[in-house]
């Protein structure tokens, strides 16, 4: 049966495993925007999520014709998934919005770089198919990141009768960035992007960059910007399209839809018996002292080692704070298939120990860092955290900024970087700093250890507050109603 509401994504809602003796068993993904976009699904019956198929197990089902309800996987061959995934998507694409290349080595378009770009091309090429098969008249088709950015416009020349969208989940590179792609690439990524109705970003300094990076002129046509707002309302491009005579114009919608948490199941989540248990085991561990909390995945933009450093110089300056407070890492390893990620990890877990080394006694380690993704660990440390630090040199949004806040006993004193993709929203109520000043950052740390009780508790609910405006059923929600013809 032909959907009329279709999500694309690279990953899906659920994997599968492989038993020896054969037999396959599907598991339920995890996470608040799966989560947030499986509530949002399960009230349209026939929507379906296009997705990868991304292990052996995942391309064994489809293979198999194993499938469930509302779900269509893809066996793309793996070295092409490679190429487009690895090699074009989280090691160039990642890199521009995030402004992480090292200027003067990187980074190099050559012949190879050609080659894993034409795997990217078959890999969109591949879901743009498989939604203009399985859509039905007039759908509305929901594309996810940046994984995916040549979809809409692939979709939009398959099937021109669709309502298409696109949300990308990371920033959006600055112009200067954007430009040190190769133009055709440029042209390319560009175009597929403005294939679909509506442009989606987390913020409005993120639609911002892509306003400016969008006026580009090439054989098949140019863009114009109107109507760009402050207040909520979206900017307009006007696409004109080459052809014979007049050529016509077609409107892209560029908007901004902050996703926020679901509060109630996170509250939910984080009071279940095994959180509880960790609970009781990190407190054995920190007992009375004062907690600094940050989770993250050892991803480059996050900047986990200025945090360190800050709080290196934190028990530095201030002297007092030793004995007195722990600092609470969870640093969960990365795409640890790049040798660059890789090299950062283990740079976090030396740093750490060094801290360690430096600064502990016999009853007191000021670090205790955890490299095992153990989301109920999270949990409990957001619920015992006085100081929550979140400070990426450049983010989509940094959820933890929103977590925290929600699910903290006792309140907690926000640190925050300019870089987070939440900073707009929730900049009245934190300590906000600027990600490269270590020193800025160490003195933030210690005005928020000495944050009096009442005003932490208060910044807390504010906080909460914001963070809860826009959850993700929600905000799946908005973008499909701004779909409606």
């Amino acid at each position: 049966m032909a959907s009329q509401v279709l999500v694309a994504a690279n990953r899906g809602p659920l994997s599968y495993a492989l038993a020896a003796d054969g037999t396959l068993s599907a598991r339920r993904g995890g996470g608040g925007l799966v989560s947030g976009l499986s509530a949002a699904l399960a009230r349209h019956p026939d929507a379906l999520w296009v997705c990868a198929a991304l292990s052996e197990p995942d391309r064994e089902a489809v293979r198999r014709g194993v499938s469930e309800i509302g779900v269509r996987m893809l066996d793309i061959d793996p070295t092409v998934y490679d190429d487009a995934y690895n090699g074009v998507a989280n090691s160039v694409l990642w890199f521009t919005h995030h402004h992480l290349y090292d200027v003067p080595t990187q980074p190099v378009f050559d012949a190879a770089f050609r080659r894993r770009w034409e795997s990217y091309v078959a890999y969109n090429r591949a879901f743009a198919l498989a939604l203009a098969e399985e859509a039905g008249e007039g759908a509305a088709v929901l594309v996810q990141d940046y994984h995916l950015a040549l979809v809409p416009g692939e979709l939009r020349a398959l099937r021109p009768d669709l309502r298409i969208s696109h949300f990308t989940h990371t920033p959006w590179a600055s112009p200067e960035f954007l430009g040190m792609l190769p133009d055709d690439i440029r042209h390319q990524l560009v175009w597929g992007l403005l294939g679909a109705d509506v442009v989606g970003f987390h913020t409005w300094a993120w639609a911002h960059a892509f306003m400016a990076g969008a006026h580009l002129a090439d054989e098949r046509g140019a863009t114009e910007p109107s109507l760009s707002s402050e207040t909520g309302e979206p900017y307009v491009l006007q696409v004109l399209t080459a052809g014979q005579g007049p050529a016509p114009r077609r409107r892209t919608k560029v908007a901004v839809y902050a996703l926020g948490v679901d509060g109630e199941e996170l509250r939910a989540l984080a009071h279940r018996p095994e959180v509880d248990d960790k609970l009781a085991a990190l407190r054995a561990q920190v007992r009375d002292r004062r907690t600094i909390v940050r989770v993250d995945r050892t991803e480059l933009s996050k900047n986990i080692l200025r945090g360190l450093l800050a709080y290196r110089e934190l028990l530095t300056a201030h002297p007092e704070w030793r004995g007195r407070v722990v600092h609470l890492a969870s640093a969960y390893p990365s795409r640890q298939d790049l040798a660059v990620y890789r090299a950062y990890t283990a740079s976090v877990a030396e740093l750490a120990a060094e801290i360690n080394e430096e600064f502990g006694t016999e009853d007191w380690q000021p670090v205790l860092v955890t490299v095992q993704d153990d989301f109920a660990r999270s949990l409990a440390a957001y619920r015992m955290a006085d100081v929550a630090l979140v400070n990426p040199v450049r983010d989509g949004m940094n959820l933890v900024a929103k977590e925290i806040p929600v699910v903290s006993e006792a309140g907690c004193a926000l640190v925050l970087s300019t870089g987070a993709g939440a900073y707009g929203e929730l900049r009245e109520d934190a300590l906000t700093v600027n990600p490269f000043d270590v020193t800025q950052t160490a003195e933030a740390l210690h005005a928020a250890l000495a944050m009096p009780d009442w005003e932490r508790a208060e910044r807390t609910k504010r906080l909460a507050t914001a963070a809860t405006a826009l959850p993700p059923a929600q905000w799946f929600a908005a973008q499909l109603a701004a779909l409606r013809p």
